[in-house]
């Protein structure tokens, strides 16, 4: 099983909302064989809690747009790692020092990574064409 299109999509709207808010290293990663809960796992971070929070908002509004609200949200109030669960697709914003020490890229790392066709400037986009082999 591979996550659904749909889960792809929200993933990639939410992904474009970080981007604009200067989200960095923004990486999604297709968890649905090994998690039953979601399909796409949506990572962001920034150095401060204050874009932590601005990027939240962003993505937020973005998904509204779309009549998409988190289920779940947990950690707002802190603006060092905010989770908002939309379900299918669950997004991780992350102040760039708890990205390191969590890691979650490296607790998933058996999981692929999704495309978020943001450019050339897209850690994603570069780890998936790095893995294209003939």
């Amino acid at each position: 099983m591979t996550a659904t299109d749909s889960s792809i999509t929200t993933a990639r709207h939410a992904a474009r909302a970080a981007s604009e808010k200067l989200a960095e290293d923004i990486v999604a990663l297709d968890v649905s064989e090994r998690l039953a809960l979601a399909d796409v796992f949506l990572i962001a971070s920034a150095p401060s809690e204050r874009q932590v929070n601005a990027i939240v908002d962003g993505i937020e509004d973005e998904l509204a747009k779309f009549d998409q609200k988190p289920v779940r949200r947990e950690g707002r109030s802190g603006g060092r790692w905010v989770l908002l669960d939309y379900s299918n697709v669950v997004i991780h914003v992350q102040h760039e020092e708890d990205r390191i020490f969590y890691a979650l890229e490296r607790l998933w790392k058996d999981c692929p990574v999704v495309d978020l066709q943001l450019g050339d400037d897209d850690a994603s986009a570069k780890a998936t064409a790095g893995t294209d082999t003939e």
